[in-house]
């Protein structure tokens, strides 16, 4: 099982520019070809949010759009940019939400590991939040028999990472009891996986790995004083390749940039000596 995580893709409407600078639609585009020319292809795409920049019908319109190219199934959870209900109406078969849910919450069967989408969105709000509606489906989802190991998407991190202007836009409320849920079950919880922080960052949480994906467009620029400002720079675009090894049984996860590199070259030449 290869799962691609994309996030932050913040599409403009009109193709506008993000911050009057970042071609966000041609940063999907290259990603969507990017993931088609994988060899071996992913088994799907999981887009952790911030599809859309403001969150509008518009802006959705123009994700589907692109995405009309991808070739492998995908799925989608909001980020603090997006809103919920423009976004289920475009992509309603990338939610398969429970019937009346209020929250794209919902879990997808990977066949050996089960992905668990987890919504924190704060309509209105950079940070994040899981209420109590939210907590108790997540438990619920955990106690309902299926022992397989399973995988937490969410958007924001729980964590501080020593970005400023980011940590004070992190999961916030429900934090606390989110943890203690992960900590119940993280003999079967392999990883949380994040987006939000526009970086690639690993750490440990409530006893399971978090990885938080950089972003496929702009990464916020790391600067790690107490003073930093808030700011982007054009790093490299990158996704994360998560790979589940079935004869390990284990969770292994791969950075993977999007645009393509010189190379690869041969270690060795045709007669199988190092090349020196």
């Amino acid at each position: 099982m290869l799962i691609a995580q994309l996030t932050d893709l913040h599409i403009g409407a009109g193709r506008r520019l993000a911050y009057r600078k970042v071609d966000t639609a041609t940063a999907l585009e290259r990603a969507v070809a990017r993931v088609n020319t994988m060899v071996p292809r992913p088994d799907m795409v999981v887009f952790t949010g911030d599809i859309g920049d403001l969150g509008t019908a518009d802006e959705y319109a123009l994700v589907k759009d692109i995405l009309r190219d991808l070739d492998v199934p995908f799925y989608m959870i909001p980020g603090n940019h997006d809103q919920r209900a423009p976004l289920r109406a475009a992509f309603p078969d990338a939610m398969p939400i429970e019937d009346g849910g209020e929250f794209i919450n919902y879990v997808i069967d990977a066949g050996p590991v089960r992905l668990i989408a987890l919504d924190s969105l704060d309509e209105g709000r950079p940070e994040g939040k899981l209420c109590s509606a939210r907590l108790d489906w997540l438990e619920r989802t955990l106690h309902d028999g299926d022992d397989r190991p399973c995988v937490l998407f969410v958007h924001h991190p729980p964590v501080a990472v020593g970005i400023r202007h980011m940590d004070d836009q992190r999961l916030l409320s429900g934090a606390e009891t989110f943890a203690q849920i992960v900590l119940a079950h993280k003999d079967r919880i392999q990883a949380i996986m994040c987006g939000h922080l526009h970086r690639p960052i690993h750490t440990r949480w409530a006893g399971v790995p978090l990885i938080v994906a950089p972003s496929i467009a702009h990464q916020v620029a790391l600067d790690l004083r107490d003073d930093g400002p808030s700011a982007f720079s054009m790093e490299p675009p990158a996704m994360h390749l998560h790979r589940w090894d079935e004869k390990q049984q284990c969770l292994l996860t791969h950075l993977a940039y999007v645009d393509q590199y010189d190379g690869p070259h041969p270690f060795f030449d045709e007669n199988g000596k190092l090349i020196v």
